[in-house]
């Protein structure tokens, strides 16, 4: 179990007129709430002040890492790691945290462990040839109707050394932002799930398609393109980054159940090539296109999914990737070390960080081919060692947790061109992973 939060003075943040930045510091094993004007973007700390909390080893008994908020603002999910730092933190599961309306936190039941893989033992006869083996969460993805909550789960290893590849859990998210996993959670891409000897299908990241769209009129005076007159699909894919076969998975998703299978009744989960050691990827929330981040060339691959509106290349509507011309599209300027991207909440551009040159590269999409485009400048500053990247639902502000600085960047988007202008950036406690904001 993780021990309560510190609650701070939880007076600044007025849900009218502030937005709230929640930060998970690995240094403190704690999760911070900063409240920042929509008009000006001032900060002011609501909860687990960094002069509070920044002398502390655990105050949440396990290191905090990447992390989503549900779709109403209520509820946020966070995974909690193991640490040495934390005698208790044995293992690794998901934390729910009650937003309130304050600003302030507070834990909402014990942490979610999620399900072990069932593996089966190489060069072992049956029955003593299976065996359970827990997984390795990396990253969370809630999906656009708030239905879902879906972990990309890392190749990790079991008892005997032998690795165990990569999977993807999913819950649903019920009232009062209750996880409750899926049957036959967690998902792997080859059946039968067997160990071997080398590190195979090393999930690191997952976005799915959305089955609602943006709304119209955000702020009065952005839509995104399929805002007006254009239904959303039925159909919901999961697309899973695999960091070592270079490689994304495409799985359909039972848009009841959560269960995810192969699309189309196919025998096993089809895969994409990507660009080599791809890290991030982003779902446009059109449901046009996917980017997937190269990490060694510093790339980004595109693709258009293949739904009801057919292209000649496109198969069938069955959620399968074409890849789009001119992909991959280069990073430009000093950015190095590709990594977490997002696409803004109206589909117009992508921000990709870099996380060797402490940078975000902006692109502008094209509507029509998906094509990338660099804005000008090619490149804009964050802080030493970002680590993860989120933008709000208006499409205004935009953050960049940095880990070696000790800092969350935070940026005002201009939303008809997607430019960034730097403001002020928060600091917090040390060693900063997830965020995200509200």
């Amino acid at each position: 179990m993780l021990v309560g939060l510190l609650l701070g003075c939880g007076t600044t943040y007025n849900s009218s007129s502030d937005g709230l930045v929640l930060v998970g510091s690995q240094g403190s094993s704690v999760v911070q709430s900063f409240s920042f004007n929509l008009n000006s973007g001032h900060v002011s700390s609501v909860a687990n002040s960094t002069g509070d909390t920044g002398t502390q080893t655990c105050l949440m008994n396990g290191s905090p890492a990447s992390m989503v908020i549900d779709a109403s603002g209520s509820y946020a999910y966070v995974i909690f790691n193991a640490s040495d730092q934390c005698p208790n933190a044995t293992q690794t599961g998901i934390a729910v945290l009650q937003i309130k309306s304050d600003g302030s936190l507070t834990q909402v039941g014990d942490i979610v462990q999620p399900a072990q893989g069932n593996i089966t033992i190489s060069g072992q006869a049956p029955p003593n040839n299976t065996e359970l083996v827990a997984v390795k969460p990396s990253m969370l993805y809630r999906d656009a109707a708030g239905k879902f909550l879906f972990v990309a789960n890392r190749s990790t290893s079991d008892a005997s050394n032998f690795f165990v590849p990569g999977s993807v859990s999913v819950f649903t998210i019920g009232s009062a932002g209750s996880l409750t996993e899926v049957a036959g959670s967690p998902f792997f891409t080859t059946p039968p799930f067997t160990s071997a000897g080398q590190s195979t299908n090393d999930i690191i990241s997952v976005a799915a398609t959305p089955t609602v769209f943006p709304g119209i009129g955000i702020n009065g005076v952005q839509n995104a393109s399929c805002s007006v007159g254009i239904s959303p699909p039925t159909s919901e894919y999961l697309y899973a980054v695999d960091n070592i076969g270079n490689q994304v998975f495409e799985f359909q998703v039972d848009t009841s159940s959560g269960v995810l299978s192969p699309p189309g009744g196919l025998g096993s989960v089809p895969s994409f090539p990507a660009d080599a050691q791809p890290t991030g990827v982003a779902v446009d929330p059109c449901a046009r296109f996917v980017y997937v981040s190269g990490n060694l060339h510093n790339r980004v691959s595109a693709y258009t999914i293949c739904f009801a509106v057919q292209m000649p290349t496109c198969p069938a509507a069955d959620g399968s990737l074409v890849v789009v011309p001119g992909s991959p599209f280069a990073l430009s300027g000093s950015a190095n070390g590709a990594g977490p991207l997002v696409v803004d909440p109206f589909g117009n551009n992508v921000y990709v960080l870099g996380t060797l040159s402490n940078t975000i590269s902006p692109f502008k999409i094209s509507p029509v081919s998906g094509a990338l485009s660099a804005l000008n400048p090619a490149t804009v500053a964050t802080g030493t060692s970002p680590k993860s990247i989120a933008i709000r639902a208006d499409d205004n502000w935009l953050f960049v947790a940095n880990y070696g600085a000790a800092t969350v960047s935070q940026y005002q988007v201009t939303p008809a061109t997607g430019a960034l202008a730097t403001a002020s950036p928060i600091d917090t406690d040390n060693l900063p992973w997830g965020v995200a904001v509200k």
